[in-house]
Order: C-alpha cells, then structure tokens, then sequence
C-alpha cells in the first residue's frame, strides 16, 4: 500500500513543483491528473503534448515518449493496486497491456484534447464541456482494460462507473484547491491529491479484478463506446454549433423597441459569430444592427449572410468605425456600441486600435474571456500546436459536411485572435479612457477563464449560457440603466468559485514568451501572473 501511495503521489508533487518554478500559473491545477485513473491521466497528457510542441518530430517524439511512460506508470499502479488474494497477472503482461491501452487512449482522447485546445484558443466553454463527457463514460472501459483480458465484452460494473466518476469529482475539487492555495503550498495539496489517486487506483482495479456480474457479457460494448466516442469528436463541432444559442434570429428589446428618452447615445447593436442579418431596420432610429457587409451609398449597414462573421476582427473593426461615423453625422449623438460574443470582440478590437470618435459607451455581452491562451500555426508552416492545427481541420471538415455555413479553425476571425493572442488574453476586459465600459458574463463564462483576476471594467453577472443573457428582460433594463449614465455592475461571489472548479480541464495556455508569433509583443501574460491589463 505505501508503495503504490508513493507511486500516485510523486509525479503530481513534481509537476506541480516544476510549475511554481516556471510560474505557470494558469496551469497549476493539472497536476493532480497525472496519476488519476484512465482516461483522466491520457487527456492530462495530450493536452500538454497538443500545446508545448513546436514541430512534428517534437510531436511524434512526444507522442511514443508519453505513452510508453504512461503505460509503464499505470502498469506499476495497476500491479501495486492490485487486491490481496487474487491472482496476480505477470509483469509482462501488464505492461504489455496497459502500453496497448496507452495507445489506445491516445488515439481516442487525442480528438477531445484537441477540442480542448480550440477551446483556450476562442475561450468558448461548449468545447470545455463537450470535451468532458467522453472523459466520463469511457474511464470504466478503459479502467477495465488495463486489468483484465475480456474488457472490450460486457458492461462495466456499477463500481467501475462510481469510483471512475469519483476521480473525476478529486481532480476537478483537488484543481480548485491549488488555485486557492498560494505559493509552494500548491505541492502539498497536489500530492495529497495523488495519494487519493493511488486509493482510488485501488478501488478501480479491485472492481475490474475480482470477480462479479457482468451485463451483457457477451456484447462488444467497449468498442461501440469507443466508436461512438470517435463520432462524436467528429460531429462536436455540428453539435456545438446546434446547442449554442443560435444568434441568427437574434433580436434582443434594444433592436425591438424604441430607446427611452433618458437614454442620449445613438446605438450600434453587434451581434456574433454566423448570425445574419436581412436588413429589418430597429424599432429606433437611433439604433442601428452592424453590418459585417459594411455601409451601402446611403451610409446604411447592408443585409449580411453568416458566412460574412468569418472575417478577421481587424477587418470588422475597420467597418465598424466607419458605421460610427455615418451613425454620428446622421444623428450628431454620442455613440454606444453594444456587442455580442465575437460581436463584443470587435468592439474591443475598435475601441483599441482605432481613434472611438464619438464612440462613449460600450457594452459586451459574452465576450471571449481571455482568448488566444493556445495556439496552432496556418496550414503550409511548423510551429507551436502544428498537430492540433490539423487535428483540428480533420474535425471541422467532417463535422462541416452536413452544415450549410462552415466553420474553419482557420478562418480569418480565428486567426486574428489567435495572432494578436497577447491582446486578447491580457486586455480584452480593460478600460479605455474616455468610455464607460461595462461586461455582461454569464457564469458558464468563469469556466473559460484561468483562475485569477480577469477583468478591470464594471461586470454584471448572471446564470445563463454564452450569449444567453442579451435579450433577458432585467438584463435589458441593465443596459439601458448603463447608457442612461447609471452603475449596473453586478459581480456574483460564485463566479470565482466556477473559475477554481473549471481550473483542472483547460487545456494549459502557450507562454507568450515561447512563441515567435508574439514575441513583439509588450503585453503581460495573464498565465504566468494571474492578473490582467498589465505591460510586459
């Protein structure tokens, strides 16, 4: 029993050790995976691997190094977890086993951590959560694997799913508890984590081992888990796009109804990524939709198909000035801007690059918390993430084929972000003088940011999806508080906490002083610091 509470709880102590000397911060709360059960430890892996490798000889070397090293350390922890008074299979075989199962895993896991990846690259939780389900129905599969010869037939016991399931509720309160706990302390509450990960390896193989009932013995359940586990990385994208709240009928009160008197500002509402738009004016003439077709002869936006969102947020910026200005001489008001999801992103991306004008007020609804924090080269060059670059267009081209309007990880919007990646991870929720700023964030937001500060601007959060909140009647009335001249700001205590808790399954964030791409850059890095709005 030592032995095998030594084995779970030294690697964990060591990573987390090498990540307080290296100051990632952002990344502290992954350490405890790497000795959970399977496949918990196989997507701690790849998600490092997907992120910190910077060619494709360093990712094939990486690959067979982090699999033959994870199928030796479970072969040990299966072999010193394994029950008293049961025959014990030889040494050879459990490695010879558990090396198969690492490879497996890799094969299956590699589609979500990819997914992982995107999701700290566009910091939009649906990738989070999509990612976390197959995690937790193929870890009483792949538990069973490494122990015993027959696992691919039959249902995993009822114990397998628990205690599989209980290692996913340590590693997610054991990240939430380093990124509460300061300095050097983080270590400690590491290796306890990896202790309980050594009971728990316990637990695991004494229920694959010993024997017990097993449903549908004669049925290949495990392969058709694993194949529908494969589909569904295809199709995520699809789903994802289906589950998020469709901005193409988006027409929140602002567009709707007419603005009150007390309000002074002309409004421009942007709306987010593949919306559309089919001309309809708003109810007030002082509001206008933002087009991402631009202006037509008269100085008005132009109808736009989704398909016109793609473009870069430079790009949009650049239309949305000129908007402002026809918007400003036609009504010779202040101006407002009040922007959704990527919508939100443009109107940071402005209000940054770009003289606001008459541009006082802006509100964001959704926007993308700390973007840019991986990163995958274009198609055609070598660099950090070049696997999970075409990893990724794997995906999204087959989960592309049933879709009218495509969505490509190389996009223009995509790869404006991911190019001025220091921006916005490190100032996307910063002030700009001279304009009232406020962020509207649902909580499913704190689970795309790292644990830290996030934002210096007023925050008004409310439970709700990504772009679930616009729309809502209060959250209505908040805003038009706000461009009255009111103070809105809501923060929720809980929202930290949902940061802490999300903390073990990001994928961990490129350094910005590693890639080339931003090495001109001056800004501060939110990772390695914890804190937002900071030079370099």
């Amino acid at each position: 029993m030592v032995a095998l509470l030594v084995l779970a709880g030294l690697p964990p102590v060591v990573e987390e050790a090498a990540l307080v000397v290296v100051g990632l911060h952002a990344a502290r709360g992954l350490a405890p995976q790497v000795t959970a059960v399977w496949p918990y430890d196989s997507y701690h892996d790849l998600r490092w691997l997907l992120v910190y490798h910077d060619s494709w000889l360093t990712f094939v070397l990486g690959l067979l190094g982090v699999t033959v090293a994870r199928g030796l350390l479970s072969a040990g922890l299966t072999a010193l977890a394994w029950p008293a008074g049961t025959p014990r299979p030889a040494w050879g075989w459990l490695v010879r086993r558990n090396l198969e199962v690492a490879a497996l895993a890799a094969v299956v896991i590699s589609p979500w951590a990819a997914l992982s990846v995107a999701f700290s690259a566009v910091a939009l939780s649906w990738y989070l959560f999509a990612s976390l389900g197959p995690m937790l129905v193929l870890a009483p599969f792949l538990v069973r694997a490494g122990v015993v010869a027959g696992w691919w037939r039959g249902l995993p016991t009822i114990e397998l799913f628990g205690w599989s399931a209980l290692n996913f509720v340590l590693l997610t309160l054991a990240g939430a508890l380093i990124s509460t706990t300061p300095g050097w302390g983080t270590v400690g509450v590491a290796g306890l984590a990896g202790v309980a990960n050594g009971l728990l390896w316990q637990r695991t193989v004494a229920a694959a081992a010993l024997p017990a009932r097993i449903r549908w013995r004669r049925a290949p359940v495990a392969p058709i888990a694993i194949a529908l586990t494969m589909a569904g990385a295809v199709w995520a994208p699809s789903l994802i796009g289906i589950a998020a709240p469709g901005p193409g009928m988006w027409r929140p009160p602002v567009l709707t109804e007419r603005l009150p008197d007390r309000v002074n500002h002309a409004v421009i509402v942007l709306d987010g990524h593949d919306s559309n738009w089919d001309g309809e004016p708003p109810a007030d003439p002082r509001v206008e939709q933002f087009s991402y077709q631009g202006l037509d002869a008269g100085g008005r936006p132009l109808p736009y198909p989704p398909a016109a969102t793609h473009r870069s947020l430079d790009s949009s910026s650049v239309l949305l000035a000129a908007q402002v200005e026809a918007l400003h001489r036609r009504t010779g008001r202040p101006v407002a801007l009040v922007g959704q999801s990527e919508g939100s992103m443009v109107v940071r991306t402005y209000l940054e690059k770009l003289p606001p004008g008459p541009v006082t007020a802006a509100v964001m609804f959704s926007p993308l918390v700390q973007a840019g924090r991986t990163y995958y080269p274009p198609p055609g060059h070598e660099g950090w993430g070049v696997a999970a670059g075409w990893e990724l267009r794997a995906l999204f081209g087959l989960g592309n084929l049933p879709r009218p309007v495509k969505d490509d990880p190389d996009e223009p919007f995509v790869r404006s972000v991911l190019s001025d990646a220091p921006f916005y991870r490190n100032r996307t929720l910063c002030p700009v003088p001279g304009v009232r700023m406020i962020a509207f964030l649902p909580t499913v937001s704190a689970a795309e940011a790292p644990p830290g500060e996030y934002s210096r601007i007023p925050v008004y959060q409310q439970p709700a999806l990504h772009g679930g909140l616009i729309g809502q009647r209060m959250v209505e009335d908040r805003v038009i508080a706000f461009l009255a001249g009111e103070r809105v700001d809501q923060p929720r205590r809980e929202y930290g906490l949902f940061q802490r808790l999300g903390a073990a399954w990001q994928a961990p964030p490129l350094a910005l002083s590693l890639n080339p791409v931003w090495s001109a850059s001056r800004e501060g890095d939110p990772a390695m610091t914890g804190r937002v709005c900071e030079a370099r």
